[in-house]
Parts: structure tokens; C-alpha cells; sequence
């Protein structure tokens, strides 16, 4: 059984517990750790755990929001990090005595119950990353903090279960905001951050019959409101807005299948 909990999502934090169950082996992976270490054991504990649960993180770029407590968290627990050698070097390349794992694009990691995916997109950091996590036999895919979907992107995705995908701002609100212009122009860019009606194209061209379950995260609290999100993404794949999950900026989600 594969099931997957939003922690928080947002620019005040991002974490995503991933869970796999096969027999008596239960795996679980932290995707981003962009909280302090007492928030994320209040959020885990909420969940029903602790960060002595975990059995690995993975870090998808090294923006604060997505790195937070990830160095000190690995060294209390012992966990494995994975994350790119560009993000590694972004952080400025600390000692993770002996715990850090390179991920690298389209290059399996085994993990217990689990195998991952990582896969490069485009965003304005140094390596960026975004996974898609199995059991054998569901999918999950995380597509969070990029500007627009490649070729390499919706391959990696095809095929999914469920998906937790950003849809960070909508075009009116962001034009009307109180950003500076230059702000605008990198959350709305090529390089910056998904806005609905292009989460909308994407899932599209994802959508396929067993496509169960679809999360919006990383919706900006400014630029964005839930109720756009779920209306936009709702009419792109022919269900009712209430169906397409939201993930809260400090809630998260509940518990949700893959």
C-alpha cells in the first residue's frame, strides 16, 4: 500500500511524508524538510509520528522553504539524504558525515519498500529535482517549484496514481498583487512557479483512467485562492472541484492513497 501526507505547503514551509507498506516492511520517505525541527516533529506527530520513524529524506532543491532543517534532522536521526550534487553545492556543500546519496535525473534509488524516480525540471535553482515514488504497484508522482512542464517532465509523470502538483498563482491575482515587478516576472516565468491554468495543461496530457487522486500544493497565500484551484483544475479533468485535493500552507493534507 502506498499512501503520501502533505506536512505543509507553501513558502513558509514544504514537507511531504511518503509511505510504503509491502507485508510486514513499512518504508517511509520525507520529500523536503523546509521546517525547524520542533515544527516538523509537531506536523509528524500530528500524522501519527515521529522523526524516528522516518527512514530517509529527499530534497528537492535547496530554496529555505524546501531545505529548513534537512542537515540537522539527517545527523540527530541517522537518515540517508538524498538531493542533487548542484543542490548539495548550493547549501555549500556540508559535511552529512557519511549520510548524504547523490540523486541524478531518470536514475532509480531503492528504498526498502519504496523505489524512487528523480527527475530534472525547470526552476530557478542549481540542480532541481522532483520524484515519483512506487510500492510496484501504485504510482505517486511530486511535481512541486517549476515554471513549466518539458517533454522529460510529462514522461516521467505518465502513468501516475495520484499526483501532488503545485498550483502556486493565478494570473489575475499575481498581475494585481503588491509584488514588485521583477518578483512578478520570476514567479510567473519560465523558471519560476506553475500558475493554475498551466497545472490545468499538465493534467491534462496526464490524465488517464486510473488517475485516482490529484492534490494541489504550493499554492501561493497572496496570488492564489483554493476554490480557483479546485474550479481549474477540476474542469481540466472533467470532475467536481471538490474532488482535487488542496494542500494547506501549514496543515498539509490528511492521509491520502496513491
Amino acid at each position: 500500500m502506498l499512501r503520501f501526507r502533505s506536512l505543509g505547503s507553501g513558502s513558509s514551509g514544504n514537507a511531504t511524508v511518503v509511505e510504503a507498506t509491502c507485508g510486514h516492511q513499512v518504508t517511509r520517505l520525507l520529500i523536503d524538510c523546509g521546517l525547524g525541527l520542533r515544527e516538523l516533529g509537531h506536523r509528524l506527530q500530528r500524522a501519527g509520528l515521529a522523526a524516528s520513524d522516518l527512514d530517509a529524506i529527499f530534497i528537492t532543491h535547496e530554496h529555505s522553504d524546501h531545505i529548513g532543517c534537512a542537515h540537522s534532522l539527517a545527523l540527530r536521526q541517522r537518515l540517508p539524504v538524498w538531493m542533487s550534487h548542484g543542490t548539495h553545492t548550493a547549501i555549500g556543500s556540508p559535511d552529512f558525515d557519511g549520510l548524504l546519496r547523490l540523486a541524478i535525473d531518470a536514475t532509480a534509488i531503492d528504498l526498502g519498500a519504496l523505489q524512487l524516480m528523480p527527475f530534472t525540471v525547470p526552476h530557478d535553482a542549481r540542480e532541481p529535482l522532483q520524484l515519483t515514488c512506487t510500492d510496484g504497484a501504485a504510482r505517486l508522482g511530486v511535481l512541486t517549484d517549476l515554471g513549466h512542464a518539458t517533454a522529460h517532465v510529462m514522461q516521467q509523470l505518465a502513468g501516475c496514481h495520484a499526483l501532488l502538483i503545485e498550483s502556486n498563482h493565478d494570473a489575475g491575482l499575481l498581475a494585481a498583487s503588491a509584488y514588485p515587478s521583477f518578483l512578478k516576472k520570476r514567479v510567473g516565468g519560465a523558471w519560476g512557479h506553475l500558475e493554475n491554468t498551466r497545472t490545468a495543461d499538465i493534467l491534462r496530457g496526464l490524465h488517464h483512467p486510473a488517475l485516482r487522486r490529484v492534490v494541489a500544493a504550493h499554492l501561493s497565500e497572496r496570488n492564489n485562492r483554493a476554490d480557483l484551484v479546485q474550479t481549474t483544475l477540476g474542469a481540466a479533468l472533467g470532475c467536481a472541484p471538490a474532488e482535487i485535493g488542496v494542500a494547506h500552507p501549514l496543515d498539509g493534507t490528511a492521509w491520502e492513497s496513491a
